[in-house]
């Protein structure tokens, strides 16, 4: 069987494999896939014709055990044209993520369509990099990635792709498994070494100007670390046929206790 990332218990329950193991500690998940898997639940929960996921954003509320989670999924504002979908991750009856979807109505604005960053190199032309060379956990490994040049600390251009499956015997849209993968923006472009320093994000915001396609998604990062213990990922996302939006990330960053 091909792997993944989670099991399916029920219709509302999960279980996380092994490979979504995090970057920071083994007995954590790392939040990438689980974001995807958010997507996917609010994919799911409802048929939205005519609408368009255009921004979402994660809160990440606490410590995401690598243990059995609930998903729960209600439409805050219902709308014709517009609609704002929350998703929300539960271990052991406590929060841990909470999404909000912002959906908006499609329209043929081709006409007028501009202003995006120019497209990457494609992933085919590129060589891959050991992203577990710098990282430990299940998920990273579970990567393919390759990079625009050499990594630089703070700047960074990537591409990922994985061949496991978001949730075991389930075909997950292209807008899920896009985002399953956004979060690894914060671990390719490391401006300390992460044996020395945490700097883990505590959110994640999407905003999409185009619905992405394909098996990569494309990282063009920049990390900034001010000098009171905070931090931002930017980052323009890109599929192989150019930028489809935006992503950033709030950083609380530390020394790591010796």
């Amino acid at each position: 069987m091909t792997p993944s990332y989670f099991e399916r218990l029920d219709a509302n329950r999960f279980k996380p494999t092994a490979h979504a193991s995090g970057a920071w500690r083994s007995d954590e998940q790392h939040f990438s896939p689980l974001g995807g898997l958010l997507v996917h639940a609010i994919e799911r929960s409802g048929a939205r014709p005519g609408l368009l996921m255009s921004r979402i954003g994660f809160d990440i509320l606490g410590k995401i055990d690598l243990d059995e989670f609930e998903v729960r999924v209600e439409t805050v504002r219902p709308g014709r044209t517009i609609e704002l979908v929350e998703a929300t991750a539960i271990i052991a009856d406590r929060p841990v993520v909470r999404a909000r979807a912002w959906y908006l109505s499609a329209q043929d604005t081709s006409a007028v369509a501009g202003g995006g960053a120019e497209p990457l190199p494609h992933p085919d032309t590129l060589e891959p990099w050991a992203m577990s060379s710098l990282w430990s956990g299940g998920f990273i490994a579970s990567l393919d990635a390759r990079t625009v040049g050499d990594p630089q600390p703070g700047r960074t251009t990537a591409w990922v792709s994985t061949s496991h499956d978001l949730v075991a015997g389930e075909e997950a849209s292209p807008l899920a498994s896009f985002i399953a993968l956004v979060d690894t923006a914060n671990g390719i472009a490391v401006r300390q070494d992460p044996t020395e320093w945490m700097f883990p994000n505590v959110d994640l915001t999407i905003h999409l100007h185009r619905q992405p396609e394909g098996r990569w998604t494309g990282l063009d990062t920049s990390v900034v670390f001010g000098g009171d213990g905070r931090g931002i990922t930017s980052t323009v996302l890109h599929d192989t046929r150019g930028p489809v939006g935006r992503a950033e990330q709030m950083l609380t960053v530390r020394p790591l206790a010796r």
